[in-house]
């Protein structure tokens, strides 16, 4: 268990780092945050004021006056000026007071020695009562238009308060739009960082690490994963921001308005913590992603998933990343585009605990302020309470309903994490001359699994431009010793060398730079048939596209196609045959005019026509280049000038096409079987 709270630990550690790369905005976001909730929660207190001072002021001490003025009210022939409002030194005649009973306003021509709770008896006399005092007062009921003249001078007070009140809204609009809008955007840029590293983090990738992954689970990572992340920045985090902030000015507010009730009401917060203790229990069990793919981007990831060793093999890891980060831009923008629209979403509703704590303010106001004690709450604290209450239970109910997206982000920012951990190589922009194309194997062991090897003790050496075939049956290590010489995989014993360097000391990319293969299943890029060939590389220009077709007798193949060469191509190539395919890729290969050519059973796919044109095509190419060929075919390796014969990962036979038939092995018999002149039993 500690393991795991130290790995969540450390999860969120990191997506710290991630936001910190945009403190400056999330500051802004922050700061705006600040004021929105300092203008919103001030409203209330001006709400008190205005009931306080201006309408419940009412009933605070009258003063007979002999000055006009403002403030002063003209009743039965005599002027009276509220207490409050005498200037320093003025003076002061008779007290009298106004007081509210029901609906309706008494004139009391006196003093009163305490206030509580009132009642008119049907005599007319105003009595008041608190606890077990009681005292009776000569009073005369107000007609509307006497309670309007002791209003009157509140009006314009009132009236700029009203318009104080509507400026503080106006300016927590605005900046809670801004807020929203610069936090949401900076989780979007974070989101568009992080995943432009895990794309850039599968170049890094050996060949190896996609044997054991099925592509959908990495797609899985760079898409669904980080878009969930990208909720935890957006949506989660700014409800824990923007809740807690909340929370602190709106108990900050009560604690100033009385300390007595704003203590009542602190229950809340061990109530939430255990609701949000119990809840983050029950998600941890059933949380499940619920996060859609982003179909664009997903089909660029699968495809450059699937065709990761035809990337690597002709270095088009920046050319995939920019183009990547086209699609990933776009998506950005769009992001930003609804930001207006998410900023204005509304709040949830409250629940149980709000309810509870109303019942203990009604309590309090019930109870103590009407009890003996003399404690007493004014109508504008008891309504700015109520709206503060109203107010904080809002982003509570909006960080409690968070929580299950707080546990779904952080199980995919672990996935995310693991896959950035592993271990890779950097992209490499180093460039070095051309190979001269000698290649040499001296006792090379390799394994997929550990203690199954498929290479054992492999020696040979290839001059520069010959061409050597390897055959033997399915699983035999053929095409595991091209996988090393591209490095796709590396050796566990011996050395391969390119022109006496060992291959291990070089970039993978740049090793693959002078390099080539033609794959037995071709993969094709969604695009053109002309940028298929070139793989939008710039250095490789039309005429060399058409000449690398024309040399591979694909022109002959192709020319039925509406558009040529600017054809469009769709993922895999679907819309093409297996040869038209096959030549595409042929073409592709000769393009980047490569020292050393692979051919990994290319031909096995192939009909009998377009071999020949291939055949034909061949001993064009593969002159002044050094040509691997795997074939199952043994009549297209008849002219190899080095075959080696594989089997369980050895070689038992070596030579050309003769030396190994008048040998009469392994070679022979699988040549004849396929000539039809020696039956499989008989050969085994």
């Amino acid at each position: 268990m500690d393991r795991s709270a130290g790995s969540k630990g450390q999860t969120i550690a990191r997506l710290l780092r991630y936001a910190l790369g945009f403190k400056a905005q999330l500051l802004l976001a922050l700061l705006m945050l600040a004021v929105a909730v300092g203008s919103e929660l001030a409203g209330p207190f001006v709400a008190k004021r205005m009931i306080d001072e201006h309408v419940s002021g009412i009933e605070r001490p009258w003063y007979r006056t002999e000055a006009g003025g403002p403030g002063v009210v003209e009743f039965d022939g005599v002027r009276y000026k509220r207490g409050d409002r005498f200037a320093e030194g003025e003076p002061k005649g008779a007290e009298v007071r106004v007081l509210q009973v029901g609906s309706g306003f008494y004139f009391v021509p006196g003093p009163i020695a305490f206030d509580g709770s009132r009642r008119v008896t049907e005599q007319g006399e105003l009595v008041v009562e608190a606890g077990t005092d009681s005292r009776s007062y000569t009073a005369r009921k107000l007609s509307a238009a006497d309670v309007f003249a002791f209003f009157r001078p509140e009006v314009g007070g009132l009236v700029r308060l009203c318009w104080l009140y509507f400026g503080l809204l106006v300016v927590s609009a605005m900046f809670s739009y801004g807020q929203r809008y610069y936090l949401q955007s900076s989780a979007n840029r974070i989101v568009r960082n992080m995943r432009t590293d895990v794309f850039g983090q599968l170049n890094r990738m050996p060949v190896r690490y996609f044997d054991d992954l099925p592509a959908g689970k990495v797609v899985s990572r760079v898409t669904n994963d980080t878009e969930t992340i990208r909720e935890l920045y957006v949506t989660v985090l700014a409800n824990f921001f923007t809740g807690a902030i909340y929370m602190a000015g709106i108990y900050t507010a009560l604690f100033i308005l009385d300390p007595q009730l704003a203590g009542i009401c602190l229950f809340v917060l061990p109530a939430m913590a255990v609701w949000v203790y119990v809840y983050g229990r029950k998600a941890k069990r059933y949380n499940r992603t619920i996060r859609a793919a982003v179909g664009e981007i997903n089909g660029m990831v699968n495809e450059s998933i699937q065709g990761m060793p035809v990337i690597q093999a002709f270095r088009g890891e920046r050319k995939i990343e920019a183009e990547f980060e086209t699609v990933n831009s776009k998506l950005f923008n769009y992001r930003n585009k609804l930001l207006s629209l998410n900023s204005l979403t509304g709040h949830n509703l409250v629940g149980v605990i709000r309810n509870v704590a109303f019942v203990a303010l009604i309590w309090y106001f019930g109870g103590a302020s009407l009890s003996d004690t003399g404690a007493f709450v004014t109508l504008g604290v008891l309504y700015a309470f109520v709206d503060y209450l109203n107010r904080l239970f809002n982003p509570i109910v909006n960080i409690v309903n968070q929580l299950p997206n707080l546990e779904t982000a952080l199980v995919s920012a672990e996935r995310v994490f693991v896959l950035l951990d592993e271990s890779g190589e950097d992209v490499s922009d180093r460039r070095m001359k051309r190979f001269e194309g000698n290649v040499k194997f001296d006792d090379v062991w390799f394994a997929y699994k550990e203690g199954e090897h498929v290479l054992k003790g492999i020696s040979f050496e290839a001059k520069r431009g010959q061409t050597v075939a390897l055959v033997g049956h399915t699983g035999s290590g053929k095409s595991s010793i091209l996988n090393l010489l591209f490095r796709f995989y590396d050796a566990e014993r011996g050395t391969i060398t390119i022109d006496g360097a060992d291959i291990r000391g070089m970039p993978r990319q740049t090793l693959r730079d002078h390099m080539g293969i033609v794959l037995q299943d071709p993969f094709l890029f969604t695009g053109t048939i002309a940028s298929n060939v070139s793989l939008d590389d710039p250095a490789i220009t039309r005429e060399r596209i058409e000449k690398a077709l024309a040399d591979v007798g694909a022109d002959r193949l192709l020319k039925h196609l509406e558009k040529g060469i600017d054809e469009p191509v769709i993922e895999k190539g679907s819309t093409l045959s297996a040869g038209q395919r096959q030549l595409i890729s042929f073409a592709r290969a000769l393009a980047f005019d490569p020292a050393i050519l692979i051919l990994d059973e290319a031909t096995s796919n192939i009909d009998t026509e377009t071999e020949a044109l291939i055949q034909n095509a061949l001993e064009v190419v593969k002159k002044g280049r050094t040509t691997f060929v795997i074939a199952h075919r043994l009549s297209t390796i008849k002219s190899a000038d080095l075959i080696l014969v594989l089997d369980r990962g050895e070689i038992v036979e070596r030579g050309n096409h003769d030396e190994l038939m008048r040998r009469g092995g392994k070679y022979y018999q699988m040549y004849q079987i396929q000539q039809g002149e020696l039956t499989p039993t008989a050969a085994g």
